[in-house]
């Protein structure tokens, strides 16, 4: 969204000290890195990158929680992704009206600094992000989810072929894409998934470690498409209360995408 916005490019550097501070508000990050551009703040976790770009600091205006919003609800993380199956839930994409009416509070810096790094109010599901996933590995195209791609009568003859459906397309700029795809590949060869840097064909993915809010749990995260210039398959792994995602999802994730690379 930064990056469509022209909020940054990928020549954009912002030192990373670990935490900023707004008003007698500390936001911390996962360790001091440094100064970063989008693709090291993707592949090493960047969260003072991501409050920066998305809340605003500095020189730097920031995103804001409407585009944000906007830019989450276009990768489809606000809606039912239409799966062939019952009893599917949907993200949810909390904005400044809403969290007046609900909770009769105002809207902080710090709510849009952790609705960019995916925390707070925000709420996505597996299946949403692996959809979003794809959307990224295919240059634009977000594709609905299918659980069955063939019917076959007894003999197993083919009689019902169930094409790809897509949902939207072409809502963020294929430069803008290539840059992600590139960010999410130096995570895999260098960065907080560099245990998958040898998969044969590569791969891009980004982990996450989710704060729960109750003590000190976090969900781990990954999401992942390989091989990594002809992507096959995306795949999102989500461990509850399982820590973080580069030494709990990651490995989970390498055991599948072994297996399904292999066949």
């Amino acid at each position: 969204a930064a990056l469509q916005e022209k909020i940054i490019d990928d020549k954009t550097i912002i030192n990373d000290t670990g935490s900023i501070t707004v008003g007698s508000q500390e936001f911390r990050g996962w360790s001091v890195l440094g100064l970063v551009d989008i693709y090291r703040a993707i592949a090493m976790s960047s969260n003072i990158f991501f409050y920066t770009v998305g809340g605003g600091y500095g020189n730097i205006s920031g995103l804001g929680p409407v585009k944000i919003g906007e830019y989450l609800k276009k990768f489809g993380l606000a809606d039912l992704t239409q799966i062939d199956l019952p009893g599917e839930a949907a993200g949810f994409i909390p904005t400044p009206e809403w969290k007046r009416f609900t909770k009769k509070e105002a809207w902080f810096t710090g709510d849009t600094y952790n609705m960019s790094i995916g925390q707070g109010f925000i709420q996505v599901t597996p299946l949403e992000l692996a959809a979003a996933t794809g959307a990224i590995a295919n240059n634009g195209f977000l594709i609905k989810p299918r659980v069955v791609k063939t019917i076959t009568d007894k003999d197993g003859k083919i009689i019902n072929s169930i094409e790809p459906e897509i949902l939207s397309r072409s809502f963020v700029d294929a430069d803008s894409l290539a840059i992600i795809r590139r960010a999410m590949g130096e995570t895999v060869n260098s960065g907080s998934a560099r245990s998958l840097a040898n998969l044969p064909g590569g791969a891009g993915g980004k982990t996450g470690t989710a704060e729960t809010g109750v003590g000190n749990n976090t969900h781990a995260w990954f999401t992942v498409f390989a091989p990594y210039e002809d992507p096959k398959i995306v795949l999102t792994v989500l461990v509850e209360n399982g820590g973080e995602g580069s030494s709990v999802a990651v490995p989970i994730a390498r055991e599948v995408l072994e297996w399904y690379l292999a066949r």
